[in-house]
């Protein structure tokens, strides 16, 4: 068994009720472990002053003599304590012989999570007092010497996953949090998967690993960048955001095969569920096409994936965006339940209900509905009718609920207009059952679908905490998203273009026509991994032809393309067809984790206003430290104090 396996385990088994004491926690968890790692694991107690880690000791190692470290999980009656380290629990006896008067003192007076060495003998627990439900159950340590190596004064809490803990509390006192089984848990597999896909890409398929630097220069697009002061008057340099430059030019300079697990940075601000600083496992190709690139990452993941989970089925499944869109509303669509969007725009090309008739009127009009299974036994009337203020709220649009049985169309007088045989119909396109319930609305395509997509996932939460089990926890649904459109019209100007995820991006080869025409009509090659309903990674195939990027930067986008000066000469001397991709390696950890923030994933992670609880993190700087940089700070108006004066 390998050791993501074992990790696995541990976790199911933190995930049961807790008892009155935490033996049971380990159970059998560690068993496999150290049979792993007696056949093939790191030897963990190299350069250390231990002779062995506190769950590897079986009754195989009766009589030796031993030396443990580790903290104090808990004290029985000053008869017995529990030893824990990272690799397990094991029961030390307290000596009670006044010959052993100075230990008993040291292990009885300890504080709990007090880190100590102790030095004794491995024997056999007393018939009748064996843990079956600790690897290390069989055994304990006859204690000779012991040694408090460092006191713990009072924790601001204990350190147990089922102790419940504000988040701002994990943050402020991190070192204490990563203690938790919880927490070893993900940091550990997170290693071993990393560990896999270096193996993977290296030794498997002739990538390089490269180190990127962190001090660039400000680039056009894209999400904000932070700005790092240089000592030249009125210059900075630019943290950042991902390495996309660096790895094309890497593919100009013929290194063929690049990869790297890669610091990002992005001044996102406050964003749930973001963080300023991430990783990515960045990749980038030559000579390679898109299905190319695809296949290189089913590949990776299939090698790197837990064993201890379902393996990864390959080739994933592809969707275009323009289908993603109107099968599930969004181009990151969960594909492990249905609920999928359906046309009726037929059903109702004779209605008498006023805002349907009206969206049919019109060029792109549509109507739009999804079926919402058991929703008439599971959706009280409050749920409908914060349904309804959502979609008038968020997207100007109706909602009309169609219950099969027409006695229960709640607040809902329209649905009386709704004739028989097109209730008939509607059965009959989406499939529905007595007690269903279909979400009903009408507009344009994309803002029908966008709307439709958002309740989809509003209500699939909904029903699952009425207890409908709609999306199988264990399962991973992996698919591809391409053809997205090439450009976007600005939000704050819809005449102008932006790309719709960055400059580099190569055209669909059938549409490179359209930019000269019809640029918005344009598709991409770029494409994006979706894993249950959230995106881990997104790349592109590049465009490596001059003046083709000169063209898209300075005259549809109407970007300054000096900024970009080195990356255009560049492509003029001989750079490869060229491609790639980056895995978002905190939100993949968190999925295969089943964790519930990025932030549990992360050994040292900013709150969710980006700031470092533990540290203060950012703080101000003296006016004189300022200086060298020819920077000084302007404080924000206190307009109070203005008004006073």
């Amino acid at each position: 068994m390998s050791f993501p396996s074992w990790l696995s385990q541990l976790y199911r088994g933190l995930s049961r009720p807790i008892r009155r004491t935490t033996q049971p926690i380990w159970g059998s968890l560690y068993r496999s472990l150290v049979q792993s790692s007696q056949r093939r694991n790191p030897e963990f107690s190299s350069f250390a002053v231990r002779t062995n880690t506190c769950g590897e000791l079986r009754s195989s190692h009766l009589g030796q003599e031993v030396t443990l470290c580790g903290w104090i999980q808990y004290r029985r009656q000053n008869t017995f304590l529990v030893l824990r380290d990272f690799h397990g629990l094991v029961q030390v006896v307290i000596p009670q012989d006044e010959s052993a008067a100075s230990v008993r003192k040291i292990l009885c007076e300890a504080p709990v999570e007090s880190v100590v060495q102790v030095s004794g003998t491995v024997i056999s627990r007393p018939a009748g007092q064996e843990n079956p439900k600790m690897p290390t159950g069989e055994i304990e340590i006859k204690v000779k010497t012991a040694e408090l190596l460092n006191a713990c004064k009072k924790l601001p809490f204990e350190i147990k996953d089922f102790m419940k803990k504000t988040e701002a509390l994990r943050l402020q006192y991190r070192y204490l949090d990563l203690r938790s089984f919880q927490m070893q848990y993900n940091l550990r597999l997170r290693s071993q998967m990393v560990m896999k896909m270096r193996e993977y890409l290296c030794n498997l398929h002739g990538f390089v690993d490269i180190e990127t630097p962190t001090l660039f220069k400000r680039t056009p697009g894209g999400a904000k960048e932070f700005l790092v002061p240089s000592r030249e008057p009125g210059k900075f340099y630019s943290l950042p955001q991902s390495p996309q430059q660096f790895k094309q030019l890497l593919m100009v300079g013929g290194l063929d095969r690049y990869f790297q697990v890669a610091r990002c940075y992005r001044d996102e601000g406050s964003r749930p569920d973001r963080q300023p600083e991430f990783t990515q496992i960045d990749i980038e190709m030559s000579f390679v096409d898109q299905t190319g690139i695809q296949s290189l990452i089913e590949g990776l993941l299939q090698y790197s994936w837990p064993n201890d989970k379902d393996p990864v089925v390959v080739p994933f499944p592809t969707v275009t965006f323009t289908e993603a869109l109107a099968t599930y509303g969004t181009d990151k669509p969960d594909t492990r339940f249905g609920m999928k969007i359906i046309d009726i725009s037929d059903v109702f090309r004779n209605t008498e209900i006023g805002f349907l008739q009206d969206a049919l009127s019109k060029p792109h009009g549509t109507v739009k509905a999804i079926c919402i299974p058991e929703g008439a036994k599971y959706l009280k009337r409050k749920d409908i009718e914060s349904i309804r203020k959502f979609a008038a709220d968020h997207f100007n649009q109706e909602i009309l609920p169609v219950f099969l049985n027409a006695n229960r169309n709640w607040n809902s007088p329209v649905a009386n207009f709704i004739m028989e045989s097109q209730r008939l119909e509607l059965i009959r396109l989406m499939d529905t059952q007595e007690e269903d319930v279909v979400l009903l609305t009408a507009g344009e395509h994309n803002k029908a679908c966008s709307l439709l997509g958002k309740l989809r996932l509003e209500c699939a939460d909904l029903l699952e905490t009425r207890g409908m089990v709609l999306r199988d926890p264990t399962l991973f649904s992996f698919l591809w998203v391409v053809d997205f459109p090439l450009f976007l019209p600005k939000e704050e100007n819809p005449r102008e273009l932006e790309s719709a995820h960055h400059p580099f991006t190569a055209p669909h080869p059938s549409d490179i026509h359209l930019l000269y025409t019809e640029p918005k009509k344009a598709r991409s090659q770029h494409y994006d991994l979706v894993l249950n309903g959230n995106e881990i990674g997104g790349g592109s195939i590049r465009i490596h032809n001059a003046e083709l990027q000169h063209y898209i930067l300075a005259t549809l986008l109407k970007e300054d393309v000096k900024m970009l000066s080195h990356l255009l000469q560049a492509l003029d001397y001989g750079a490869p067809p060229h491609g790639g991709i980056a895995l978002g390696l905190d939100r993949l950890i968190c999925l295969v984790t089943g964790s519930p923030s990025i932030r549990d994933v992360i050994a040292f992670p900013k709150s969710f206003r980006g700031h470092d609880l533990m540290s203060n993190a950012p703080d101000s700087i003296p006016s004189e430290e300022l200086k060298p940089y020819h920077i000084r700070v302007s404080w924000p108006t206190d307009s109070k104090a203005e008004r006073a004066h």
